[in-house]
């Protein structure tokens, strides 16, 4: 957890293929889980907020239907689902109900 904007910055756009000033909100995890780093545009410029755990460790979540991958290392998330996740509840138990998606578009060959 020793890189700082600059370096985050590289790793979103190295990494994610994604542009660190568009708005998102990037979420970077310790080896050991038990610190986070988010790294963020506030309209000036960049912003990390920090979170270390005095116990305890943060589980993200795995790629599946709900959650697309984003790069080698991305994933996308809903913000409730960050909540959750810095308040210490693993998605991986999380069940959501069933609810009506617009079917994809299907492109033509």
């Amino acid at each position: 957890m020793r890189k700082s904007f600059d370096a985050l910055a590289g790793l979103v756009e190295q990494q994610l293929g994604q542009d660190p000033l568009a708005g998102d909100l990037f979420v970077f995890r310790s080896r050991r889980g038990d610190r986070l780093k988010l790294l963020y545009w506030d309209n000036d410029g960049l912003a990390i907020w920090y979170k270390p755990l005095e116990e305890g460790t943060f589980v993200f979540p795995m790629p599946d239907q709900q959650r697309v991958r984003v790069g080698t290392h991305g994933l996308v998330i809903r913000p409730a689902e960050l909540a959750m996740l810095l308040d210490g509840i693993d998605l991986a138990n999380v069940k959501r109900r069933q609810r009506y998606q617009r079917p994809q578009p299907t492109t033509p060959r």
